[in-house]
């Protein structure tokens, strides 16, 4: 009898579960992550919107007020929109314009900013490229297209920084796990140069981008998302102990894991005024379960994964 019924919840629960990401922040340094190796406390979340997800988040500061950019994504839609909020809630968000079509995937925005500029590079994988975009700063949920530095492939959780007088390019390739690409340049303007030993090897949990990458102590870390679990289970802190032109090398320091109620995930961090910003992940039970699961089956057949 047991079983029968371990059975049916577990129908239940595939059938009708389905998962809901949302945003959260804690008040903590990349030098004390690094420390302690371990979340800093309590994660404040935000007030769930409608949306089925609001994950990737990425932050910047622009004219001392803290904008958060993230990937929405509803269900019935079946493609991610990068929205933007000048406040930690989602009650006056906007869609970001500038990008491309609205038939095109969009998530990950990753912001950086150089020579007093913003900067995002967000995934665009179905277009098969990754672009740099200029962001208005009196307007910024403007975006306006600069340049294509990378094409040819679905490339997927980009992530550029300077280091050591270079551009330092971080990307994956859909369907491709376990390996990394690396490409470089000396001018962000400059050609992208594929790094010697593309495609990298790396442990599976190692290949795909987390969020920013940043230095504690003139160390340069890399936050990579744990698929081992499931998709966006955890997120792994990797020292790179080796970045040149021809040599890159890596190990894996500690993991994060993620934090109840949304504790079925965690795939994003950044940080930005002494502020460390995670997305995680939940699951939700719904009557509408299994037409969300097949819509997004069917959604999923051209998008990358």
């Amino acid at each position: 009898m047991k079983d029968l019924i371990s059975a049916l919840n577990s129908i239940i629960h595939k059938l009708f579960c389905y998962d809901k990401w949302n945003i959260g922040y804690i008040s903590q340094s990349p030098e004390n992550l690094i420390h302690t190796k371990q979340l800093n406390g309590k994660i404040n979340w935000l007030s769930e919107g409608s949306a089925d997800y609001a994950a990737d988040p990425f932050t910047a500061n622009i004219n001392g007020r803290l904008h958060l950019y993230y990937e929405e994504l509803n269900f019935w839609k079946g493609r991610g929109e990068i929205m933007m909020t000048d406040d930690m809630h989602f009650k006056n968000k906007k869609k970001v314009n500038g990008i491309m079509k609205d038939d095109i995937h969009l998530s990950y925005p990753y912001m950086f900013t150089d020579s007093d500029q913003l900067y995002c590079i967000p995934e665009t994988a179905t277009a098969k490229q990754v672009a740099l975009y200029q962001i208005d700063m009196n307007n910024p949920y403007k975006f306006e297209k600069i340049r294509v530095l990378l094409e040819g492939q679905a490339f997927v959780d980009s992530s550029i920084i300077r280091y050591n007088d270079k551009y330092w390019l971080f990307t994956s390739v859909s369907g491709q796990h376990g390996v990394l690409y690396l490409f470089y340049a000396d001018k962000l303007d400059s050609p992208f140069k594929a790094h010697k030993q593309n495609p990298i090897k790396v442990a599976s949990n190692v290949s795909r981008s987390a969020g920013r990458l940043f230095i504690v102590g003139q160390k340069l870390y890399m936050p990579s998302q744990n698929p081992k679990k499931c998709y966006g289970g955890s997120v792994m802190i990797n020292e790179i102990t080796a970045l040149t032109e021809s040599d890159f090398q890596y190990h894996t320091a500690f993991e994060l894991l993620p934090q109840a109620p949304y504790d079925e995930g965690l795939h994003t961090i950044n940080f930005e005024d002494g502020l460390l910003i995670v997305d995680g992940k939940r699951k939700v039970f719904s009557a509408m379960g299994p037409f969300k699961k097949v819509i997004r089956k069917l959604k999923n057949l051209n998008k990358p994964n």
